[in-house]
């Protein structure tokens, strides 16, 4: 079972600010105070805390991208040769100047590399797929699956 953060430095008052925050990250400090029964200034001391400890990485807005114009979403699984360090990085490389491009993970299985790929339409999708990732060195297999309907998808973490 993994270890929970909450059985060290952050206590039941951090759990609840996090969740909280995970479902409206722009809640206000005394808004998010008066849910929580505690006073503005500590709730911000506690989520400055938070952010130095690194719990807290960033803070975005999350966008429909179907109303932003990608109707398409995918997962692509990619097997490189030779597996390598310097394979991967340049593979990184590439893949991070690529916006179409949400996620990459490297994993462990059949398949190298999963990426999260979001195009307007499967023509474009097509041409992300030959013109980058088929003319990348070292590409030995890709594997595409469309994305029929989101299931769920969520962002917020179980605290325990």
């Amino acid at each position: 079972m993994a270890k929970s953060v909450f059985k060290g430095a952050f206590d039941q008052l951090d759990r609840a600010i996090l969740e909280e925050l995970q479902v409206n990250g722009r809640i206000s400090v005394a808004d998010l105070g008066r849910k929580i029964h505690l006073s503005s200034p500590a709730v911000y001391q506690r989520i400055k805390r938070l952010e130095r400890a690194g719990m807290i990485q960033r803070y975005v807005a999350l966008l429909n991208r179907e109303v932003a114009g990608y109707d398409v979403l995918c997962f692509i699984r990619v097997s490189i040769q030779p597996h390598t360090r310097e394979q991967l990085e340049q593979f990184r490389a590439t893949i991070c100047e690529l916006p179409e491009v949400l996620e990459c993970y490297h994993t462990a299985g059949s398949f190298d590399l999963l990426l999260k790929v979001v195009a307007p339409d499967n023509k474009a999708l097509d041409q992300l797929i030959r013109d980058h990732l088929m003319t990348m060195p070292g590409i030995e297999r890709v594997d595409t699956s469309l994305v029929l309907n989101e299931m769920k998808a969520t962002t917020a973490l179980q605290l325990e």
